[in-house]
C-alpha cells in the first residue's frame, strides 16, 4: 500500500501508564513533521484521539495545528499521557455499552471503524501493551473486511512491565524501574521510625517479575554509592534489600522467615521487594473459596488491588520475623508516572523513526526491538505474533548476582 499525497496519521494512548507516552507522541509527531519537511509526503494531519479508545467510540479528538510541531519536544519532559488514556475493550459489547461509549444494538468495532473511516485516517498510531495493540490490529482488519478500507496500525510497546513477546525491552520498564528505586530510598528511611520494622516494597507486575528485579537491581546500585559512617546503627545492611520475591520463583514463606529474622534479630530491621503478581493465583483461590468475589475489569484481568497481595504477606511473615511494625508501601503510582529516562527517550526514538518509515511503506505491525530474529533488529512486529505475560528470565546473571548478594536461595 502506498501512502496518499496528504496523509492524516491519528494517534492513541491506552492502559496503565507508563513513562513512555509523552515521549512516544513527540517523537511520532516529530518524525511526521520531518518526513513532510523531507518532502517525502506532500501532506499532513496529526489528528489525537483523547482517552484511548473511548475517544475513538465517541468521536472525542482534536487536530494539532502544525504550527506547534516543533514546540512538542517539550513533551519529553511530562510524565503520563498529553492525551489521556482508558481501559476499553473494543470486542466487550456490554462493557462498552455500560460504559456509555456506544448505543444498545451498536458494536464497538463498527461504531470505531466507521470513525476512523470518517476522520480518514490512513495511519493510526497505538501507544499501548499487547492488549492496545492487537485490539489496534483488530480493527483494522475488521476496516478492511467490512468497508474496503486501509489503516495502516504502527503500535508501540508500553508497559513497565517488559512482559510483551517477543519484545526485548518495552518502553517505559527501564525508568518506572529507575524510578522506584528513588521512592525505595525515601521509604527504608522508615526502617529507623521503630525497632524491628518489616518494610515491604510492592511493585507493579501481573505476571512478569521484571520490574521488581530492576527495581531492586537498581536500588542496590544507589545505596552501593552511599557512604556509611562506622558506629551508627544504619548500615549498608540496614538498608539493604534482604529478599527479592516475584511470580517466577516459588516462595516459602516458612523457610524465607527462619532466614530474615536471623537479619532481624541482626539489623533490627527487614526489607522486601514483593511483586504484586506473587500467588495470586493462591489468593485469589482462597478468597473465592471464602465467598468472596474478586472483581475483574474489561480484559478479564484480576482487580490486584482487592487481592491486596502485599497485605497478604506481611500478614503471615510479620510473626515469623518477629516484627514489631509492618509498612507496606506501593511504588507503582510513583514509578510509572514519571518522564522517561535517557535509555528509554532514546529506543522509544529508534522505534518511533523507524515505525513512521514502516507507516510510509503501508506496513503495519508494533514497533520495538524483534528478540526472535538474528541480531534484535528494531522492526514493526506482526501483530499475529504479539502477546503479554512473558515471563522474566530469572537465569540471567544479574538476577542471580542479586539473590548471591542479598543470601536469598
Amino acid at each position: 500500500m502506498s501512502m496518499p499525497e496528504h496523509v492524516n496519521v491519528a494517534m492513541m494512548t491506552s492502559g496503565g501508564l507508563a513513562p513512555c507516552l509523552s515521549s512516544s507522541v513527540a517523537y511520532l509527531i516529530e518524525f511526521w513533521a520531518n518526513a513532510l519537511k523531507d518532502g517525502k509526503i506532500k501532506g499532513l494531519t496529526i489528528r489525537m484521539y483523547i482517552d484511548g479508545y473511548k475517544g475513538v467510540l465517541t468521536g472525542d479528538s482534536v487536530v494539532i495545528s502544525p504550527d506547534v510541531y516543533d514546540d512538542c519536544t517539550s513533551l519529553h519532559d511530562l510524565g503520563g499521557s498529553p492525551i489521556g488514556n482508558s481501559r476499553v475493550k473494543l470486542t466487550n459489547v456490554k462493557d462498552c455499552i455500560a460504559r456509555g461509549f456506544v448505543k444498545e444494538g451498536e458494536t464497538p468495532l463498527e461504531v470505531a471503524a466507521q470513525r476512523l473511516i470518517a476522520d480518514g485516517v490512513n495511519v493510526l498510531h497505538t501507544v499501548g501493551g499487547d492488549d492496545t495493540n492487537t485490539q489496534a490490529a483488530e480493527l483494522s482488519h475488521y476496516i478492511l473486511d467490512k468497508h474496503g478500507g486501509k489503516v495502516v496500525v504502527i503500535g508501540m510497546p508500553k508497559t513497565i512491565d517488559n512482559d510483551v513477546v517477543p519484545i526485548a525491552q518495552t518502553f517505559g520498564a527501564d525508568t518506572a524501574a529507575e524510578q522506584g528505586a528513588v521512592f525505595f530510598k525515601n521509604v527504608v528511611s522508615e526502617s529507623s521510625a521503630n525497632p524491628r520494622m518489616l518494610i515491604i516494597h510492592e511493585v507493579m507486575g501481573r505476571d512478569s517479575g521484571y520490574l521488581t528485579a530492576a527495581t531492586a537491581h537498581k536500588y542496590r546500585q544507589l545505596i552501593k554509592s552511599q557512604k556509611f559512617v562506622p558506629g551508627f546503627t544504619t548500615t549498608m545492611k540496614s538498608r539493604d534489600i534482604h529478599a527479592v520475591w516475584i511470580p517466577e520463583r516459588t516462595i516459602d514463606i516458612p523457610s524465607e522467615g527462619a532466614r530474615l529474622k536471623n537479619i532481624m534479630d541482626e539489623t533490627g530491621c527487614v526489607n522486601v521487594f514483593l511483586s504484586e503478581g506473587s500467588c495470586v493465583k493462591q489468593i485469589v483461590a482462597e478468597m473465592e473459596a471464602a465467598g468472596e468475589e474478586v472483581p475483574r475489569d474489561a480484559f478479564g484481568h484480576i482487580s490486584l488491588a482487592k487481592v491486596n497481595v502485599g497485605a497478604y504477606f506481611s500478614k503471615r511473615l510479620a510473626s515469623l520475623v518477629g516484627a514489631e511494625k509492618t509498612l507496606v508501601q506501593k511504588s507503582g503510582y510513583f514509578a510509572r508516572s514519571a518522564a522517561s529516562n535517557d535509555f528509554d527517550r532514546d529506543l522509544i526514538r529508534k522505534c518511533a523513526e523507524a515505525g513512521v518509515e514502516s507507516a510510509m511503506a503501508g506496513v503495519s505491525g508494533c514497533m520495538g526491538e524483534d528478540e526472535e530474529k538474528e541480531g534484535k533488529p528494531i522492526r514493526a512486529i506482526e501483530f499475529s505474533r504479539i502477546k503479554g505475560g512473558k515471563a522474566f528470565d530469572v537465569s540471567q546473571a544479574w538476577f542471580q548476582e542479586l539473590l548471591k548478594e542479598v543470601g536469598q536461595p
